[in-house]
């Protein structure tokens, strides 16, 4: 764990990301074009080696600085939790963005608590529980995702470096 503030860590993320990303897009193709048959484990592994040091609570990155994608259950699910009506919900708080994915409207997230907790945690949306998809399979196909994350989300950047030390691809 980096005896860092989080503020310095998070500069220092958008410098590497900048340094490292022409090395990032190779290696997500190279790890395309011969992916590990065992990738999927390994970096299952550094994420859940990761995540036990990691506090989401002492960052916010993401949600202070991007959005996550509104699926139609999302909206639903968070709509009848908010008690709101759907269209109400949808016109308050998102906008469609140029993929015409729904979106929140700005950054940080509107559900952001000052201690970093989210205050609509039990029902926020896919996109949030499984951020930053370190965890998913195929991962050789999240290349531009994984390499935006290194930008936002220090764990994210500690096992993307992990993994190119122990599945050099050169």
């Amino acid at each position: 764990m980096s005896t860092k503030p989080m503020v310095q860590r998070i500069i220092d993320l958008e410098e590497s990301y900048k340094e490292n990303l022409k090395e990032n897009k190779k290696y997500f193709q190279r790890l395309k074009k011969r992916p590990n048959k065992r990738l999927d484990l390994i970096v299952q592994e550094l994420h859940d080696k990761e995540f036990a040091k990691t506090d989401c609570l002492d960052c916010g990155n993401c949600c202070k600085t991007t959005s996550p994608i509104f699926t139609e259950k999302d909206i639903t699910r968070i709509s009848k939790h908010l008690k709101m009506k759907e269209n109400i919900f949808m016109n308050d708080f998102l906008d469609r963005d140029d993929d015409d994915y729904y979106v929140l409207k700005t950054a940080p997230c509107f559900f952001l608590d000052s201690d970093n907790s989210c205050s609509i945690y039990d029902v926020r949306p896919k996109a949030c529980k499984e951020y930053p998809h370190t965890n998913r399979r195929k991962f050789h196909q999240l290349g531009e995702l994984t390499i935006a994350n290194t930008a936002i989300c220090p764990a994210t950047h500690n096992i993307l470096e992990n993994l190119k030390k122990i599945n050099p691809l050169s």
